[in-house]
């Protein structure tokens, strides 16, 4: 089946989409997908009408009916219109090449499955992308809950005759373990970064060691469990100069968000923290390139889109080695930690802090310079088009 413009039709099913972005990661990596492949294939979304948490829908959308949105199509869903039948018509309605599931546990993705189990229609080909969900940081919490619907699942059989799309080898072998799958049936295509012009410029300030208004440290993630907000606050309490550490994000976790509070809370005075709400994606470079370092300990991140944008505004980064950017150190970048060596974390502000003028704007240049080599790889852009074409040829 082609469009009326001559591209295969991938059909995808993800959480939330834009105006949104709440949902983080998932979102970015939907949307940027599409800016790089838009020329080679031709993206239908189904949606939800509102971005994560929210009780309202967005304003300016068409709700229940196809639009377009940048380079895709967009289909808004009112909770009150999600149900089985619902996406049953919608598949069967929609013609289509490629189902694209974003997620494990979302009720979009086991609606369709069950759909496809159930023999209700016939189905194109199904890639799945777990988005990180099978990582422990992720999977740990609620994992009773969350194990009991894989062993259904398995057992059911909903996935069978699927393709995995991992985000990295350590995500494919996550999927292999979890859900006990041959290996050829997982395809490793990293997540595509936003497009960011090589030639880009950001204004770019930094503040002496010595200022009055001391390291300046950012966090900018949502405010949930897994990306361990509270981890970066614990060590900001064994830090003995003056800080300042801004909070970007919004708050998904209310009672998680009270106990980062307390611990704010109990911060000796040389620790200044500030919270911000979240920002849009298209604001987030020029947001990190006001700060001398990205503190970031996430429990686990199959990609880590807000560490590459740290990166391209020159800005390091201080994160765990829960995520693909690994070896920083070596590459000038930053620093990439072992959750269970806080001291170490505390060492490494320590020493940035000390860092002259000089030295942290030449960081920032190298850091610059050495990032585009990465977020320009076409041999992600190969894979990730290669995922919809394998489909196509099965």
């Amino acid at each position: 089946m082609l469009s009326n413009r001559g591209k295969t039709i991938i059909l995808t099913f993800v959480g939330n989409y834009l105006p949104g972005y709440k949902a983080g990661g998932i979102l970015r990596t939907i949307s940027n997908t599409i800016d790089y492949l838009c020329d080679d294939f031709e993206f239908w979304i189904v949606t939800r009408d509102r971005d994560l948490g929210d009780d309202i829908p967005y304003s300016g959308i068409k709700i229940n009916q196809w639009q377009s949105v940048g380079n895709a199509m967009v289909y808004y869903l009112q909770p009150q219109s999600s149900g089985v039948k619902d996406i049953l018509n919608l598949i069967v309605s929609t013609p289509h090449n490629v189902l694209y599931l974003n997620s494990f546990f979302d009720s979009f993705t086991v609606k369709v499955l069950l759909i496809r189990r159930l023999g209700w229609t016939s189905f194109k080909q199904v890639i799945v992308a777990p988005r990180g969900e099978f990582a422990w940081g992720s999977l740990g919490l609620k994992y009773p809950k969350k194990f009991a619907y894989i062993m259904l699942s398995r057992l059911l059989g909903l996935y069978a005759k699927v393709v995995w799309q991992a985000s990295s080898e350590f995500e494919a072998q996550d999927i292999i373990k979890i859900m006990k799958i041959n290996p050829d049936a997982v395809h490793i295509a990293l997540d595509l970064p936003n497009k960011i012009n090589s030639d880009e410029t950001i204004n770019v300030t930094s503040v002496p060691a010595t200022s009055c208004e001391g390291l300046r440290l950012i966090f900018l993630s949502r405010i949930a469990r897994e990306k361990n907000l509270d981890y970066a606050l614990r060590v900001l309490s064994k830090v003995n100069m003056k800080v300042v550490f801004d909070i970007y994000g919004p708050v998904v976790d209310a009672a998680y968000w009270k106990e980062c509070c307390t611990l704010i809370r109990q911060l000796p005075v040389n620790v200044t923290v500030n919270y911000h709400d979240g920002v849009s994606s298209i604001d987030v470079v020029h947001i990190f390139s006001r700060y001398d370092l990205f503190l970031f300990p996430t429990a686990g991140e199959n990609y880590g889109h807000v560490i590459a944008e740290s990166l391209a505004a020159g800005t390091p980064v201080l994160i765990s080695t829960e995520t693909p950017w690994r070896n920083l150190q070596a590459d000038g970048l930053g620093w990439d930690i072992d959750l269970i060596k806080i001291d170490s974390f505390v060492k490494v502000i320590r020493g940035f802090a000390l860092l002259s003028y000089n030295e942290r704007l030449k960081r920032r240049a190298i850091i610059k310079s050495k990032i585009m080599e990465r977020l320009l790889d076409p041999s992600v852009i190969k894979a990730n088009r290669q995922l919809f074409k394998r489909r196509l040829l099965c």
